[in-house]
Order: C-alpha cells, then sequence, then structure tokens
C-alpha cells in the first residue's frame, strides 16, 4: 500500500477533497480507516475535523488490531475502532468451552470496577470480516453459531455483520482472499438469518443494550449471565453453551421477566432453567 505524507498540506487537502466528493455525490455516512494505527494522529484530529463540518454524525471507525483502543477513539479522532481482543475471545471461549475468558475480556473494558478501560466508548464488534476466517468455519460446534450471535449483539458495543456469515457461509483464510470475499449469485436466507434480524431488531429498540453498563452475574466455563443496565431499563444476557441443561440460582431483583426474542414471560422462581445452546435476551420487569 502507497504510504502517504500526512504532513504534506497538498496531500491533506487531496484526501479531504475526495471525501468530500463521496458526501456530495453519494451521500456516505462515514468512512473506515484501514490500520488507523499507523496513521499521523494530527492527521486524523484534523479529518475528524473536516467530516464533522461536512455532516451530522459522520462516522469513523479505525481499523485496529492491538494497544489501548482510547489511542485513536476518542472524542478528537475517530467515533469507534475494531475490537481484535473481543473477536478472539469470543471464539476462542466457543471452541475452548470456557466462557470465562471472553467475559473476563468485557469485565476489564467495561465492567464496573474503577480500572475498566472502554466505559462509554462504542467500539466495533464482530465474529469475522473480510480478513479472517468466516465464523461457521471457525466454530467447532455448529449449535454456538446463534450463540456467537446473541453474544455480539449483547455486549456492549456496536455489532457488525459480515455479508453472507449471516447465512452460515463457510470460508478459510488459508484459501485466500477470493474465498473469504466471494460474490453470491442470491441470499440465502435461513434459521440463522432470522435470528440474526431478531437480534438486531431487538438491540436498535433497546437504551440498555447501546448504552447500558455491563456487569457479570454467572459465569461458568459452559454458561455465562450478564446485566446490561441504565435509568428505566435492565436487561439479562444468559447463553448456555452446553449441551446439557443449566439451571442457574440467583438474585435477579425482580420476580418476572420478558424474553425480548420470543416475547414469552421468565419468572425467576426457583432458578433459570437454560436449555442446552440457548440465548434469552430478559428484560426485567420494574
Amino acid at each position: 500500500m502507497v504510504k502517504l505524507n500526512l504532513q504534506n498540506e497538498e496531500v491533506v487537502q487531496h484526501i479531504f477533497d475526495a471525501v468530500k466528493y463521496w458526501v456530495e455525490t453519494f451521500d456516505i455516512d462515514g468512512l473506515r480507516l484501514d490500520v488507523v494505527y499507523c496513521l499521523d494522529k494530527e492527521f486524523l484530529k484534523r479529518l475528524r475535523q473536516f467530516t464533522d463540518s461536512l455532516k451530522k454524525d459522520f462516522f469513523l471507525v479505525g481499523e485496529t488490531l492491538h494497544g489501548d483502543y482510547k489511542q485513536w477513539a476518542n472524542d478528537e479522532m475517530c467515533h469507534s475502532v475494531t475490537n481484535y481482543e473481543c473477536y478472539h475471545g469470543m471464539h476462542s471461549s466457543f471452541n475452548s468451552m470456557n466462557m470465562f475468558e471472553i467475559c473476563h475480556s468485557l469485565i476489564r473494558q467495561y465492567g464496573p470496577e474503577e480500572w475498566s478501560l472502554y466505559k462509554g466508548m462504542h467500539l466495533f464488534n464482530f465474529v469475522d470480516n473480510h480478513d479472517v476466517s468466516r465464523i461457521a468455519s471457525v466454530l467447532n460446534n455448529e449449535n454456538h453459531l446463534p450463540l456467537i450471535y446473541a453474544l455480539c449483539f449483547g455486549m456492549p458495543g456496536i455489532p457488525c455483520i459480515y455479508y453472507g456469515s449471516e447465512w452460515g457461509t463457510k470460508a478459510n483464510k488459508s484459501e485466500g482472499d477470493s474465498a473469504l470475499r466471494a460474490g453470491f449469485d442470491k441470499p440465502e436466507f435461513g434459521e440463522l438469518a432470522e435470528w440474526i434480524a431478531k437480534l438486531a431488531e431487538v438491540k436498535a429498540h433497546s437504551k440498555a443494550l447501546n448504552y447500558g453498563s455491563f456487569r457479570s452475574i454467572i459465569l461458568t466455563n459452559h454458561q455465562c449471565i450478564f446485566e446490561r443496565a441504565c435509568e428505566g431499563e435492565r436487561i439479562l444476557i444468559a447463553i448456555n453453551a452446553s449441551e446439557e441443561s443449566f439451571t442457574a440460582h440467583f438474585d435477579a431483583g425482580c420476580g418476572m421477566a420478558e424474553d425480548l426474542l420470543t416475547g414469552k414471560p421468565h419468572d425467576f422462581g426457583g432458578g433459570s432453567e437454560l436449555p442446552p445452546y440457548a440465548a434469552f435476551f430478559w428484560k426485567m420487569e420494574y
């Protein structure tokens, strides 16, 4: 890739002219910045100021693989960056049957502790993308495929779906970019796509899922229950990755809830039974 001198004013103005063209001609809403950790930070600040002046709510997301995300995602630079820490943690937790891994990452990033790193930030979450193997080819157990998407939509941040993966498409990085970035003649909608669409609908209409705090409630190797809460709304996300049923006993703080994915009531009395390979989004009654 060509390395541009982002401290050269003519280069900067050339880029700004290109961005302005795409906004004015095609009404784009944002930009993804490749390898943002390699870009000049003063240029990022200028780009943010420029795009803010072009269009309200223009969105800048940066690709980051490591490091402290606050270096690039803040009020002066990108609105969000790719959350590779949790990308690795999600599929590794299911494949090793160790939910501690992803939940400890979420606690480190968003937990109530003072040392949690990213409270209030909206990181860019994904289970696969154009640079990695599709998730259906990564998970050892296909029953975990709906569950990893439930986790991605339930945790703090912005869930991103890579085209075609909502149909359970498989492709391995070892096959090259042409396999990862294949074209499709027609959609292949099925149960997984319907499940993801429901998760998206629930996420879109929930203040707690978009802006709420994170707190781990139940955590075992095979199960996790965590809370997303804000003023006026509290939701518990419960996931059982085991082939066996699991009964969770904890103080829910109320007697009843509604599962937002099915619309069915849930009674916490006597424990909460999680069937095998199940996920629930329980909205607590007030």
